[in-house]
C-alpha cells in the first residue's frame, strides 16, 4: 500500500482503467494500441488535458473518471498554495478539453463539491466514482442485452457496432461493447461487424482488439461500407454508445453514427444506444444544443504522420454527430430503457394486428359482460411471440420472474418467460396447486374468485412481472400482486394483451407500470 500526499492509503495495483498511483494518474495510452501497451503516468493537469485532447484517454465514462481524478490531482498539487482557487481554475480548463462529452464536466463538478473537505476527500470521491462506474456499466449492458434479445430474431445475431465502447472507454468492461460480449457469453452472437471509425480508427484499433481478447467472432467494416451491409441484410441490430443524450432523446456520438441510424431505419434494423445515466443531459432540450467538437485537420490530411492530401488542404473533421431520437429504437441506461421515436421493426402495427385478431362476443359468460375471444391471436403464426417480445422489451432489466395468471394468462406469460429467459411461476385457481399455498380473493366484473400461489414460488427480493391476457377491473392483478408481496418479492409491473375500456383497471393498479400490447379492446 502506498501513501499519497496527505497520508491516506490506496491500492497501487487495481483493475481500474484509470488509477491513482503514488500521487499521479496512471492509465493505458489508447493511441498506442493494439501494437503497444504503454502506461501513461500523468502528474499535472496540463498533461491530463493533453492526454484527453489527443485521445490517449477517451470514452464518455472514462472521461468522467478522468475529470474527477484531475480535480484530485490539482487539489493535491495546490493544497499548500492557492487553494481552492487554483483547483477551480484547473477544473475550468479541464472541462473545456472536450466539450461534447457531458461525463467529463459532470465528473469534474461532482469532485469539486469535495474540495472544501481537502485533497484526500476529493481523491476518495474520485476513486469511488471509478469503482462505481463498473457496476453502472454492467447494469446498462445487461439491460441492453435483454432488450436486444427481446426485439431481435431468436437465433445467434449479427451485430454492427461503431467506434469503441469497451473496457478502455469506461471504468468497467464497457457499455455497448459489454452488451455484445454479454450476448456472446450466452451464445447469442454469430458475428460482430466493427466499423473502422475514422480518422483515428478506434474501431479498428480498439474494438477489434477487445473482441479478439474476448473471443467474439468479428470482422472489420470499412466505414463507408456499413450502410451497404445494412442494405444487404447482414445486420440484425446496430448497438452504439453515446457521449451525450439530450432531454428529448437525441444522441451525440462518434461521427458516423447518424449515417448508420439513417441506414438502419431505411432497412428496418433496430438501433440501440447503451450509455450510463450520467450521459443523459436533461438540461439540454435537444440535439441542437449540443456543442460538437471539431478535430484538427491533420488527423484527416495525414495517416500515421504521412501526408495523404494535397498541401494546404483543409478538412471538415467533427468528432461527433447528433442522431435524432426519431431514428433510435431505444437508449438503455443502468436504470431504464428509454424508448426512442422509432419502434422495433417487428412491432410495426402490432397493436392493430392483435386487435384485428380479437373477436368480441357479447353476453358471454354472463349476459352483462362482453367476452374478448383471443383464439385469433393464438392462431396467427408468430403473433403471440411478437407480443411477448414487446412485453419483454418494455420491462427489460426490471424483472427476474414471470407470474402467469390462470388460465388465459398462461399463453402470454409462458411466451414472455421464454422471450426474456426468465423463470415462470403459475398463479392458479383455488385447489389446483399442491403443498402450502397462499390465497387471495378478488372480484371480477361478473363474479368473485380466488387465486393461489405456492408459498415458496418466489425467492425474497425477486422482481415479478405479472401477466394475464386481458385487463378488466384489475382485481385479478391486484390479488396476485398481494400474493407476490407476501413472499417478500416486488411487483415489477403488469402486462396484458389489451384492456377492456371503461373498467378503469389500469387506474386501480396505479402507480404500478401497466403494459398493454394492444391498448384497449373494442
Amino acid at each position: 500500500m502506498d501513501q499519497p500526499d496527505g497520508g491516506v492509503a490506496y491500492r497501487t495495483a487495481t483493475a481500474r482503467t484509470l488509477d491513482w498511483v503514488d500521487g499521479a494518474i496512471e492509465t493505458t495510452d489508447q493511441t498506442q494500441l493494439p501494437h503497444r501497451h504503454h502506461r501513461l503516468r500523468i502528474t499535472t493537469v496540463d498533461e491530463l488535458i493533453d492526454a484527453i485532447q489527443r485521445l490517449a484517454i477517451r470514452g464518455a465514462p472514462a472521461l468522467g473518471i478522468a475529470g474527477a481524478l484531475g480535480v484530485a490531482l490539482s487539489a493535491h498539487r495546490h493544497h499548500d498554495g492557492d487553494y481552492p482557487r487554483a483547483v477551480h481554475d484547473d477544473a475550468r480548463r479541464l472541462a473545456a478539453a472536450r466539450p461534447t462529452a457531458v461525463n467529463l464536466e459532470r465528473g469534474i463538478q461532482a469532485a469539486l463539491l469535495r474540495v472544501p473537505d481537502g485533497p484526500d476527500a476529493v481523491l476518495r470521491h474520485a476513486l469511488a466514482h471509478a469503482d462505481a462506474d463498473r457496476g453502472t456499466n454492467r447494469a446498462a449492458a445487461v439491460r441492453a442485452a435483454e432488450l436486444i434479445t427481446a426485439i431481435c430474431p431468436d437465433r445467434p445475431l449479427r451485430i454492427l457496432t461503431h467506434c469503441h465502447t469497451g473496457r478502455l472507454a469506461t471504468g468497467g468492461r464497457g457499455t455497448a461493447l459489454e452488451a455484445v460480449i454479454e450476448l456472446a457469453g450466452s451464445g447469442r452472437i454469430e458475428s460482430v461487424l466493427a466499423t473502422e471509425t475514422r480518422p483515428l480508427l478506434q474501431g479498428a484499433r480498439l474494438t477489434t482488439w477487445e473482441l479478439h481478447t474476448a473471443g467474439v467472432p468479428h470482422r472489420l467494416c470499412v466505414d463507408s461500407a456499413a450502410p451497404a451491409a445494412l442494405a444487404a441484410g447482414m445486420v440484425d441490430c446496430v448497438v452504439v454508445g453515446a457521449d451525450r443524450v439530450a432531454a428529448n432523446g437525441d444522441v451525440a456520438n462518434k461521427i458516423g453514427t447518424y449515417a448508420l441510424a439513417v441506414a438502419a431505419a431505411r432497412h428496418g434494423v433496430p438501433f440501440v444506444v447503451v450509455a450510463p445515466e450520467s450521459t443523459v443531459d436533461r438540461y439540454t432540450p435537444d440535439g441542437r444544443g449540443i456543442v460538437i467538437e471539431q478535430r484538427p485537420a491533420h488527423e484527416v490530411t495525414s495517416v500515421a504522420g504521412v501526408p495523404v492530401a494535397a498541401p494546404g488542404t483543409t478538412a471538415f473533421n467533427p468528432a461527433f454527430d447528433v442522431t435524432p431520437t426519431g431514428l433510435i429504437t431505444a437508449v438503455v441506461t443502468e436504470d431504464a430503457v428509454l424508448p426512442g421515436g422509432r419502434p422495433a421493426p417487428a412491432r410495426a402495427d402490432l397493436a392493430g394486428r392483435i386487435r384485428r385478431a380479437v373477436t368480441t362476443v357479447p353476453g358471454f359468460p354472463d349476459p352483462s359482460t362482453v367476452f374478448q375471444d383471443l383464439r385469433g391471436v393464438y392462431a396467427t403464426p408468430g403473433l403471440l411471440a411478437e407480443a411477448a417480445a414487446a412485453v419483454a422489451a418494455e420491462f427489460a432489466g426490471d424483472f427476474d420472474h414471470v407470474v402467469a395468471v390462470e388460465a388465459r394468462g398462461f399463453p402470454l406469460g409462458t411466451a414472455v418467460a421464454l422471450a426474456a429467459r426468465r423463470p415462470l411461476v403459475l398463479a392458479r385457481k383455488a385447489g389446483r396447486l399442491p403443498g402450502p399455498v397462499a390465497s387471495a380473493g378478488y372480484d371480477l366484473e361478473y363474479r368473485s374468485d380466488t387465486v393461489e400461489l405456492q408459498r415458496d414460488a418466489l425467492p425474497p427480493g425477486a422482481r415479478a412481472l405479472i401477466v394475464d391476457d386481458i385487463l378488466a377491473t384489475g382485481g385479478t392483478f391486484g390479488a396476485v400482486a398481494g400474493l407476490v408481496a407476501g413472499q417478500g418479492a416486488a411487483v415489477a409491473g403488469f402486462a396484458a394483451l389489451l384492456a377492456i375500456p371503461g373498467l378503469a383497471g389500469a387506474e386501480r393498479l396505479a402507480p404500478a407500470r401497466v403494459a398493454l400490447v394492444a391498448g384497449s379492446g373494442a
